[in-house]
């Protein structure tokens, strides 16, 4: 599949992603996803009960990480995403659920169709690096 090479450019995922509020958008369907697909009961029960919390730490991460403000440093500080979630037993199909779910929430966006490529391709980075670093201190 070939990408635009205009996203991870500066600001242009954020973007494309609708700024602030697309991005709450996508992990609100996300979470929403989660929270009622049976696949993903695995990875639901890794979180509390009220998701509040998780959605606004998400949606802030997401900002910064799609080139728009570093808003998740401004609130909750530093993050290492594989450190966050070292407490928990996270696998190949967990991971593979996490994905899944994001695939679904962001295939309801109106994003253009290369941008949902390029989102796909690049949420895969993170979650390698989640199961890299579970892998690394077994």
């Amino acid at each position: 599949m070939k990408l635009n090479a205009q996203y991870g450019d500066g600001d242009t995922s954020f973007l494309a992603a609708g700024g602030i509020d697309g991005i709450h958008k996508l992990v609100e369907n996300f979470y929403h996803k989660m929270d009622t697909l049976e696949f993903a009961q695995t990875i639901r029960e890794m979180h509390p009960a009220d998701l509040t919390l998780s959605i606004d730490k998400l949606a802030l991460f997401l900002c910064g990480w799609l080139g728009g403000p570093r808003l998740y440093k401004e609130k909750y500080g530093t993050i290492n995403i594989p450190k966050i979630h070292a407490p928990f037993s996270i696998d190949d199909p967990d991971a593979n659920a996490w994905l899944e779910c994001m695939r679904r929430a962001i295939s309801e966006q109106n994003y253009a169709d290369d941008f949902c490529d390029y989102l796909i391709v690049q949420l895969r980075i993170p979650a390698s690096r989640i199961l890299a670093y579970k892998n690394k201190s077994a």
